[in-house]
């Protein structure tokens, strides 16, 4: 035992050395970790894309009418629907004034004018035999005062006279009732029944609900990306809301002026029967606030990228060696949380949309392997 056991505390040494090894060797693999940040990126792909132009205007109507009373006299009666609020048709009777004296003087004025015919009849009858004596006559004893001719005249004035009498009494009676010139929306209403209004009183005021309009300002960024030609080009109003109103407007013109305060031009939107009286569609009222938005001008091959993404002109992109590098690009236009780029990026450059806490130009990161590459592309607008 006492040659043996030499050997045998060798041998235990060794084997405690080698299991020593082994498991440090084994620790030191446990510990190897890829520290690389991991990163998402999308790929970036042009295509044209169409700008849109917004802006918010309120809508107002096309016209504002003071209604007035042509004629003196009662009133008798008004439409149920001459009240603030109400909503009248074109050519629907407003008011109505007491028409007994305008009748009378329309009865005397056509007798005017039946008195003024039978007069004019005798002088022409008179004249007739005046012109046949005188071929009788020398012609040195034949005047105009022989042939009638003032008398002639002055019975065709008075029949000129009193037919346009005639049409005054006419416009008098026909006046008794004020009629809506368009269909309206009644703002006031400033009578009732037995009152004795004068001419030329303000009973009321009515708006014309068979067009709006929107004048919505269009920011000097904005107007190199108008289209040639803004006549007729469609636009779509959208009122802000929990149920948002949708209509379509036609552009009608530019005020052709630049605002100096803001350095704005201004466009006109109009809306056809923003009431909806003639269709089904909710009705968009005067005084709302609205979005207005139409399309602009095409740009070729840009990209749309998230704000987020763009930090002081600049994208970050992984190269083909797995790092970050990062690219100065040129911001044409905003829209919304999205920016327009044209230079500075190329097709299929990858874009790293999840980036490190403190990115640096060089550092190697790793793709993550659950996340697909996909496109950032510019959409276009439908």
């Amino acid at each position: 035992m006492k040659v043996l056991f030499p050997f045998l505390a060798l041998a235990a040494g060794f084997g405690g050395m080698t299991l020593i090894e082994v498991s440090a060797s084994e620790d030191e693999q446990k510990d190897i970790v890829d520290t690389r940040p991991t990163v998402t990126i999308e790929t970036a792909q042009a295509e044209d894309y169409q700008v849109v132009i917004s802006n918010h205007g309120e809508v107002q109507p096309l016209e504002r009418t003071m209604i007035s009373a042509q004629v003196s006299g009662e009133v008798v009666s008004w439409h149920p629907s001459f009240v603030a609020g109400g909503l009248v048709l074109r050519g629907s009777v407003l008011f109505s004034i007491e028409k007994d004296a305008y009748e009378a003087a329309l009865l005397q004025a056509q007798a005017n004018v039946s008195l003024a015919q039978s007069q004019l009849i005798e002088e022409k009858a008179r004249a007739d035999v005046a012109e046949r004596e005188a071929k009788s006559l020398p012609s040195s004893k034949v005047s105009d005062l022989y042939l009638r001719k003032p008398q002639l005249l002055s019975a065709q004035a008075n029949l000129k006279s009193a037919q346009a009498g005639l049409k005054i009494a006419q416009r008098d009676l026909d006046n008794c009732d004020v009629i809506a010139p368009y269909d309206a929306l009644v703002v006031s209403r400033n009578i009732g029944v037995g009152q004795f209004i004068g001419q030329g009183t303000t009973v009321g005021e009515i708006y014309n609900v068979e067009a709006a309009e929107i004048i919505f300002p269009v920011a000097g960024f904005d107007r190199e990306f108008l289209p040639d030609n803004l006549a007729e080009k469609e636009a779509k109003v959208t009122t802000n809301g929990y149920n948002p109103i949708e209509r379509t407007g036609l552009i009608s013109r530019d005020l052709g002026v630049v605002d100096q305060a803001t350095r704005m031009s201004q466009l006109v939107v109009r809306v056809n029967d923003p009431y909806s009286l003639k269709s089904n569609m909710p009705a968009l009222k005067f005084g709302n606030y609205v979005q207005v938005s139409f399309p602009g001008r095409t740009l070729e091959h840009i990209y749309r990228l998230p704000q987020s993404l763009v930090n002081n002109q600049t994208v970050w992109i992984i190269d083909k060696d797995n790092k970050l590098q990062p690219k100065k690009v040129e911001i044409l236009r905003e829209e919304g949380e999205f920016l327009l780029i044209n230079k500075g990026l190329s097709d299929n450059d990858s874009i790293v949309t999840t980036l490190p806490e403190y990115p640096q130009t060089g550092m190697e990161v790793k793709v993550s392997s659950g996340e697909k590459a996909n496109e950032l592309t510019a959409q276009k607008a439908r």
